[in-house]
């Protein structure tokens, strides 16, 4: 999928991969899921399907000039309607970023104004990594394809310092276990104790 980081790197490929993964992952979460704990404490498995959907409609608001803090963290949705409402979220997200020029113009979120690029680099960062925690959350294989998780980790060792983290909503990094995958050491980098949640994944 070739490097991200260079301002010819389109990086929106690499979303619309992390986006069907997320598809994929949230199809197979049943009713008995929805109440299960997540590696991020604040959500359980229902609440953070709606942040992932979340996640998508504050980024159409950044790409489209509006105000991402209107969207609430967490969208509701019937518990046989997450995947619909997830493909809108997609839908409504493409609507907006299918603009080639918007990756090149300024704009703003909470935390600052940039190129519309760097909010396709934060929407493939949450696509990932919220998709892993959905997925050992709910037993279900949590690696992405090492091109694409490699892209993301990269992307993120560049973004996100080691340290100093104060005011930023990530723990400091987690040493990987060995042989972790490209996916986990991504959420290791985010602060993430991914070995418990591996664990229960593979018994």
């Amino acid at each position: 999928m070739g490097c991200v980081t260079t301002p010819q790197q389109d990086p929106r490929p690499l979303v619309r991969a992390a986006a069907d993964r997320a598809r994929r992952i949230v199809e197979n979460v049943g009713p008995d899921h929805m109440t299960a704990p997540t590696p991020c404490p604040e959500f359980d498995v229902r609440t953070l399907l709606g942040h992932l959907a979340s996640t998508l409609e504050r980024s159409v608001a950044v790409g489209s000039g509006g105000d991402p803090r209107t969207i609430p963290e967490s969208l509701t949705a019937a518990d046989d309607e997450w995947p619909a409402l997830l493909d809108r979220s997609i839908e409504h997200y493409w609507q907006v970023w299918n603009d080639d020029a918007l990756l090149y113009k300024p704009v703003t979120a909470p935390w600052g104004t940039f190129p519309g690029r760097i909010a396709v680099l934060v929407e493939l960062d949450e696509l990932i990594v919220h998709g892993w925690d959905l997925a050992v959350a709910t037993g279900q294989e949590a690696e992405a394809d090492p091109p694409l998780a490699e892209a993301a980790l990269e992307v993120m060792r560049l973004a996100l310092p080691a340290s100093p983290r104060d005011g930023l909503p990530f723990g400091p990094p987690v040493e990987p276990a060995p042989g972790a995958g490209a996916t986990e050491r991504l959420a290791n980098w985010l602060g993430r104790d991914t070995a418990p949640w591996v664990r229960r994944e593979r018994t």
